[in-house]
């Protein structure tokens, strides 16, 4: 499961779809695996503004890579730095959770992630 999907992830719980602490959810024991892809930086300078830059610093620091800015770039102050074009496709894109598990902060659920693929099925209390 690629980190930048952990950016459109929240709890399926039905009592989590009104909570705002159900988003993002939170990578535990995440066992991490990088692919080594080549840069594309229009795909990342295009997919910038669809992200929640809150929820994103949130997964970075929790998966103990550097801080994000405060607020996200441009698309034009990307389009002329490099290096944070390097660091967006190395966190978002090679950089995916192999086995582990999603938490939901609101009510606790955890997600296990096999071979890179969550599962989303709820246990019957929580549907």
């Amino acid at each position: 499961m690629k980190v930048l999907s952990l950016n459109f992830l929240t709890c399926a719980a039905k009592a989590c779809k009104s909570s705002s602490t159900s988003f993002p959810l939170h990578p535990k024991d995440a066992e991490l695996v990088q692919d080594d892809l080549e840069v594309n930086p229009e795909m990342l300078i295009n997919v910038l503004p669809r992200l929640d830059w809150a929820a994103l610093r949130t997964t970075s620091s929790e998966l103990g890579f550097p801080q994000l800015p405060e607020q996200p770039p441009t698309q034009e102050e990307l389009r002329g730095d490099e290096k944070m074009i390097k660091d967006l496709h190395h966190l978002l894109v090679e950089t995916q959770i192999s086995e582990g598990q999603l938490v939901c902060e609101n009510c606790g659920h955890a997600y296990p992630i096999k071979e890179g693929i969550a599962n989303f099925l709820l246990p019957s209390h929580l549907v």
